[in-house]
């Protein structure tokens, strides 16, 4: 999977300087309904829409960023279609459906759909803002279960959520990332340094070599998986293979190709005192 380098728009931080998202038009846009139904997408939709920059001036750029993260973290999909960013369908631009997408799924569907994409019922799985300096990222399992939110940080640093738990907080990580089945999250970050191949290279990370986030949201746990000196990873990729994740350096790397690693999903247990490591 290549993640996609995107562009958003640079803006001055601080109160009354358009950080914060202007508000939209008073005029009804389709999701008062769904709304009417949903405190949690209400106040979402009232904290992102920010009239008159108040929340941002009252709690500053970095807190206001993650109460967003906070609400994004408790949202549906549908709550967050109501914001108004992109989704899977179109990146560009809001949801042009929403009285199809603010519907209830059907009763009778069976199981989840991958990848899912509107106009339906529960709107799309992805959605994406490509437009204001906050760049959210919001992916959600087939199921709904889980939810991963990237936002930027004031300094243009990547911030990730993943039900509501900060992930891999300090390190340098890509804009967006995708869930390698309904139990792990996995996003891209910048490599060792002291890669023998390492050097300074186009996209949001800056480095060629890069390394693996990959949290496990059934265990809440994150493991950091970096490159050794042999091993090429300019667009890693991770893959799950019945008991094992399989770790590939690139997404060219077809299914019959070697993996460049591969771990067991459930991590081995530390040894206990007294035994051997």
């Amino acid at each position: 999977m290549t993640v996609a380098w995107r562009w958003h728009r640079q803006r001055t931080e601080g109160p009354g300087s358009g950080d914060a998202p202007t508000a939209a038009p008073s005029r009804e846009d389709g999701w008062e309904s769904w709304l009417r139904r949903s405190p949690a997408g209400a106040e979402l939709r009232q904290w992102w829409r920010d009239e008159g920059n108040r929340n941002l001036a009252r709690v500053g750029p970095e807190r206001y960023r993650e109460h967003l993260a906070e609400l994004l973290s408790r949202a549906s999909p549908r709550d967050v279609a109501a914001m108004g960013i992109g989704c899977t369908r179109r990146a560009d631009r809001p949801c042009r459906d929403p009285r199809t997408c603010g519907q209830d799924p059907p009763a009778g569907r069976v199981g989840p759909i991958r990848n899912r994409m509107g106009p339906l019922p529960g709107a799309c799985a992805g959605f994406t803002d490509c437009w204001t300096a906050y760049g959210i990222d919001v992916a959600f399992t087939p199921d709904d279960a889980h939810r991963a939110v990237h936002v930027l940080h004031p300094s243009g640093r990547c911030m990730l959520w993943v039900d509501g738990v900060r992930v891999a907080e300090g390190a340098a990580l890509e804009h967006s990332g995708y869930w390698a089945d309904e139990r792990f999250y996995v996003v891209q970050a910048a490599g060792p340094r002291n890669h023998p191949e390492q050097h300074i290279a186009m996209g949001n990370l800056g480095w060629n070599i890069l390394s693996l986030v990959v949290h496990d949201a059934a265990r809440v746990t994150t493991r950091v998986l970096e490159p050794e000196a042999t091993q090429t990873w300019t667009s890693p990729v991770l893959r799950v293979d019945g008991r094992t994740l399989c770790v590939y350096p690139d997404p060219e790397a077809g299914e019959d190709a070697p993996p460049d690693r591969v771990l067991p999903v459930e991590p081995l247990p530390s040894p206990c005192k007294g035994e051997d490591s």
